[in-house]
């Protein structure tokens, strides 16, 4: 299996194993469905944080409103009522208006932490240093854990304006927000090795060759985001791992030379030799 390290600008996504018989197409699906499915892996972990402080969300017309106006307008969170967490609620005010401010108790506040916790380590953008993939069966294992966890502490449900339901449905509204944004229209995508773009059409060895034992770094991105920049030659590790080569280099080839001026000089002075170890340098003293 060929390995592709994906990258979108120059930070690290995740990695994908397929076949360089693989059709181009059918890698860029299933790369843009990976890394969407991050990101809504992601929304729904922040959504689930002030789930479990603040409750559900209220509607629409009831946001960023104060009570004041609530009650003069005679609006009323109906479904707050009905979808209330197991082992009740006390009150938790949500200063931005967003929630109904009925947050669960402590254990099932317990419950969305450690779905939050499980889902994140399994998309994270560190899993690419410890070498481990991330794959469509892994996105929807994320989420089935974060879905649990609300159907143990919200056994009715949450409401369906409620943007953590709308995102397990798929039926979110992303629009005039940053999240809209990240996300990646499949029909633009593209992937980018070496400079060219992988067309589509065509199979990964065409641009790759037919080893399938190589690992190659991919690029991600938009159509008519221009031509990503190319990978350096070394990485920042093997930058600094050669930079530390060459010091010690030099640090060596000071003492040796200062060793043979010492040995050329002692042939004619008799001396006292004292090595300074701070200093890493050979002091001597005439005693003629």
């Amino acid at each position: 299996m060929v390995r592709l390290h994906i990258k979108k600008g120059d930070e690290s996504q995740f990695l994908y194993d397929t076949s360089v018989d693989a059709l181009v197409d059918d890698v860029i699906n299933d790369v843009t469905f990976i890394y969407n499915g991050r990101l809504k892996v992601s929304r729904i972990c922040y959504e689930l944080e002030e789930l479990g402080k603040h409750g559900t969300m209220l509607p629409q017309d009831m946001m960023g409103l104060t009570d004041e106006q609530v009650e003069e307008l005679k609006l009323k969170d109906e479904w707050g009522n009905k979808c209330n967490p197991m082992g009740g609620w006390t009150f938790n005010r949500d200063t931005i208006g967003r929630r109904n401010g009925h947050q669960p108790s402590e254990k099932m506040q317990q419950v969305f932490t450690k779905a939050i916790e499980d889902a994140r380590a399994m998309t994270s953008k560190k899993l690419v240093a410890q070498e481990k993939l991330v794959n469509l069966k892994l996105i929807q294992e994320a989420l089935d854990i974060l879905r649990g966890s609300v159907m143990i502490v919200y056994p009715m449900g949450l409401p369906p304006h409620d943007v953590i339901r709308q995102e397990f449905e798929n039926t979110e509204d992303l629009s005039g927000t940053q999240a809209s944004l990240e996300v990646m229209d499949n029909q633009l995508a593209q992937l980018w090795f070496s400079g060219k773009e992988l067309l589509r059409g065509k199979k990964l060895k065409d641009f790759l060759g037919n080893n399938e034992k190589t690992k190659v770094v991919v690029k991600l991105q938009k159509r008519g985001s221009g031509r990503p920049g190319r990978e350096p030659l070394m990485t920042e590790d093997e930058q600094k791992k050669l930079m530390l080569s060459a010091y010690r280099r030099q640090e060596e080839m000071k003492v040796i030379f200062l060793k043979i001026s010492v040995a050329s000089f002692v042939d004619n002075t008799t001396c006292v030799i004292y090595h300074h170890h701070q200093m890493n340098t050979l002091i001597f003293y005439s005693i003629d």
